[in-house]
Order: C-alpha cells, then sequence, then structure tokens
C-alpha cells in the first residue's frame, strides 16, 4: 500500500498543476487518472483542441476574406477535413506529452484508472489501496443536458463538445443548442468551415451574464459572419433519423412551436460536477443543490482530509480558475497562505472578434447602485487594428466615481483574450484608471486601446 502527503483526482489544469506545485513544495504527491492521457477534459476534448480548429478555421477566413485586399492573389485554398483533424490531434498530444513529462520532471506518480475514496485517506485504483495524508478531488465537469427536453445524445448527430470536434464530415446545416461560450466557438468553427448554423438560446440574450453592451454587438459582429440566431426559445425535444435530425422548440414570447432540420445538433447547454463514481454519498461529503462539493474557503469538505477544487466545486467553470485553486490548496497543505482572488478571474470567448471581461458588469453596478464611471473606446480608432482588418469591437472600463479604481472591464475585439490581462494585474494592485491611463504603451498594437479607454474615463481619450 503507497503512502502519500497528497492524491489528487483529475488531472485536468486544477489537478495537474496542483500536483505541480504540491512536488514543487516538497509533498510526496500522485495523481489518479483513467485517460490514455493527462490533461483532462481541457487538453483532450476542451479548450486546446477547439482553440486549434478556431485558429485554422480563421486562417481560412482571413484567405477567403481579407488576403486579396492585401494583394494576396490566388485560388482561395480548400479545406480538407481529415489534415484539419489530424493537426488538432498532434496539438493534443503535443500538450498532454508535456504534461506527462512535466509529472516525471516532478516526480510525481500517475495512478493510472478511475479511482474512487473508500475513507478520509484511502482512494482504490483498480484493484490497489493508496494512502494519502489529503485526498483532493479535481475531477472536473461533464456536458449538462438540455433542461426539461427530450434530447439524446449519440456523439455523431446529436453531440456534445466532445463529439463535435471529431465529426465525421463537416455538416451543411447545424443546430447549437445555448448561446454561451462552448457553442458560439464550435459554433463559429462550423460557420467559417462552411455549415449553416443556428444558435438556439433559451434566454434573450447570448452570453448569459457578459456585459449588455458587449453581448449586443458580439451577436451582430457574429451575425455578419453568417450565423443565425433564435433567442427567447425553450428546446422541447430532438429526433434523429439516420443521420438527419429535427430541433422542436417554442418562443417563449408567443408560446408558438417551430421545428429546425439538422445534420448535427450540437448541445451547449452548460456544464455539471463530474462526481459519479467517487463515493462521496457513502462518506458522507455535503453537496450544494446545484449538486457542487461543499467546501469552506480552505477547499475542505465536511470529511476531513478531503478536499475539492475546480469545476466540481462553486464558481466560474473555467481552467484558470482551477489551476489557482490547485495552487491555493498545494500552499495551504504545505503551511503556507495559498489565496485565490475571486474578484479578478478574466473570462475569454476564442471567436473572432474575442471577447474578454474581469471584474463588474455594468448591469451589476448599477444594480448594486454604485456610482461609476465609463471609459470607452472603438477598435476602429486603433491604428494597428484597421491596418489588420481587426477595427470591429470596443474596449469598456469601469471605474469607481469618487475613487477612480478600476471595477471592471469588457473587450471585444481583437487579441481581447490577451489585453484584458494588463487590467487583470492593475485590478489586483488596487489601480485606478489614470494609472493604468498614464502608462507608456508602445505603437503601434493593441494595447492602446486599453489605454484609450483608460483615459475615457477621464479627461477623454485621443483618438476618439
Amino acid at each position: 500500500m503507497a503512502q502519500y502527503d497528497v492524491i489528487i483526482i483529475g488531472s485536468g489544469p486544477g489537478g495537474y498543476v496542483c500536483a505541480i506545485r504540491c512536488a514543487q513544495l516538497g509533498l510526496k504527491t500522485a495523481v489518479v487518472e483513467g485517460r490514455e492521457t493527462l490533461g483532462g477534459t481541457c487538453l483532450n476534448v476542451g479548450c486546446i483542441p477547439s482553440k486549434a480548429l478556431l485558429h485554422a478555421s480563421h486562417q481560412l477566413h482571413e484567405a477567403e476574406h481579407n488576403f486579396a485586399k492585401m494583394g494576396l492573389k490566388g485560388k482561395s485554398p480548400s479545406v480538407d477535413w481529415t489534415q484539419m483533424l489530424s493537426y488538432k490531434q498532434d496539438v493534443i498530444d503535443q500538450n498532454t506529452k508535456g504534461i506527462e513529462f512535466l509529472f516525471k520532471k516532478n516526480k510525481i506518480d500517475w495512478l493510472k484508472g478511475w479511482g474512487s475514496i473508500l475513507a478520509a485517506g484511502q482512494v482504490k485504483v483498480g484493484d490497489d489501496v493508496h494512502e494519502a495524508k489529503h485526498i483532493i478531488i479535481a475531477s472536473g465537469s461533464d456536458s449538462a443536458a438540455v433542461p426539461g427536453a427530450d434530447v439524446t445524445v449519440d456523439e455523431k448527430v446529436v453531440v456534445t463538445s466532445t463529439g463535435a470536434l471529431e465529426l465525421s464530415s463537416i455538416p451543411k446545416e447545424m443546430v447549437v443548442i445555448g448561446g454561451g461560450v462552448i457553442g458560439l466557438e464550435l459554433g463559429s468553427v462550423y460557420a467559417r468551415l462552411g455549415s449553416a448554423v443556428t444558435v438556439v438560446e433559451y434566454l434573450d440574450a447570448i452570453t448569459p451574464g457578459q456585459d449588455a453592451e458587449v453581448a449586443k454587438q458580439f451577436q451582430r459582429l457574429l451575425q455578419k459572419q453568417g450565423l443565425k440566431f433564435i433567442t427567447g426559445a425553450a428546446v422541447s425535444k430532438v429526433t434523429t433519423k439516420g443521420s438527419k435530425a429535427d430541433v422542436t422548440y417554442t418562443l417563449r414570447k408567443d408560446e408558438s412551436e417551430h421545428t429546425l432540420k439538422a445534420d448535427c445538433v450540437l448541445v451547449a447547454t452548460g456544464r455539471k460536477p463530474h462526481t459519479e463514481g467517487l463515493g462521496l454519498d457513502a462518506l458522507g461529503v455535503k453537496l450544494t443543490g446545484r449538486g457542487q462539493i461543499a467546501v469552506d474557503d480552505h477547499y475542505k469538505t465536511s470529511v476531513e482530509g478531503i478536499y475539492a477544487i475546480g469545476d466540481v466545486i462553486e464558481g466560474p467553470m473555467l481552467a484558470h480558475k482551477a489551476e489557482d485553486e490547485g495552487m491555493a490548496i498545494a500552499e495551504i497543505l504545505a503551511g503556507q497562505a495559498g489565496h485565490v482572488n475571486y474578484e479578478v478571474i478574466p473570462g475569454v470567448i476564442y471567436t473572432h472578434p474575442e471577447v474578454a471581461s474581469v471584474g463588474l458588469t455594468e448591469e451589476q453596478l448599477k444594480s448594486e447602485g454604485r456610482a461609476y464611471k465609463v471609459g470607452k473606446f472603438a477598435f476602429m480608432g486603433n491604428g494597428r487594428a484597421k491596418a489588420n482588418f481587426a477595427g470591429d469591437g470596443f474596449v469598456k472600463m469601469l471605474a469607481d466615481k469618487e475613487t477612480d479604481r478600476i471595477l471592471g472591464c469588457h473587450v471585444i475585439g481583437p487579441m481581447a483574450g490577451d489585453l484584458i490581462h494588463e487590467v487583470c494585474v492593475a485590478m489586483e494592485f488596487g489601480a485606478a484608471a489614470e494609472d493604468l491611463a498614464r502608462t507608456c504603451h508602445a505603437h503601434p498594437t493593441y494595447s492602446e486601446a486599453m489605454r484609450e479607454a483608460a483615459l475615457a474615463c477621464g479627461d477623454g481619450a485621443i483618438h476618439a
């Protein structure tokens, strides 16, 4: 029976980052993972492969729409779907093998198989039982079902994000159920590749929780790219016949029923914590009303010696949130003061243009009755963006009206997912909009738009 300081169940971003940090801090560490490769959903069937397809399809879009404008003329490239999937798999392999290398480098044991917790301090993997002072659950999440609907996923015609990443062919017509991050990213991939994509969203706007002004502009830009949207619609059932599907939905405004035909239906209605098979009920581990594992401020569950992080606990289901929690609990177990600032966790949608946000939205500030000011700057005023056919979108910065402290920032535009981090750093240090505005930014860069938005919180942007 092996003895460890820490056993982590799950090798996704939360689990593998936690393991590496534990090992760096001198803790004897093992990770339980039943997949053939490390990296969890993110590296195998989530974040990484979807970004590969987003990148490839964006290059196609550029070739079809912008190359000729720059004097790059010739026959538009054709799509070799088999080769594109091969490229995606190569990206996955490089990343998962990289995690395996890091495990060996840091002397982390990979316990291959699916794990269950027999008791505090005991994890069973296959026929073997392993002991540890601390057990950390980082088992991630699964695709959630469509609430109240008759939908059977076969991962061929009716697919989750997993099936959507390995379709046998590019569908002529795709229906996406859910207007959140996953649905819009994968929907935009197939729209660029030639699919007629229709997004059906239960709420009246896409990207729930996003700044309303950004969401409205985002939908408008995606419509220009060919995506169609049906909002305020509740899907009741999906029926399949051979390689075809019918999606039945009801418009909430008038209760009228409608049907869409598709070659592929992507179910993208969110994700749910993956806790099945861990033995939590028998252990008495308490769950929240939404099926998440309940933890305290130090990630302790209701059972001594068992902790949980990432998608299985409350908070946004984001890889980087799980990573931060993984580092925090590792430091706590090593006697340090691990901490996560949940007020400064960015969110990114990797479409084109990208959408990124951090902190509070304008709607949240209004609901709190907080006095604030808004600084906005359109990318059409940014020289680099105009040169690169990337002038759509804007930066919206929110600051406290009295103190000028940055409260949030919302970006729709080129490289938004990278640009948002200068605001994250600023907010982490409690910076004012003026601090960012007085920081020299290289010219010409997209980042100048961030400075201009900060300037707009004061006397006004220069290029607006």
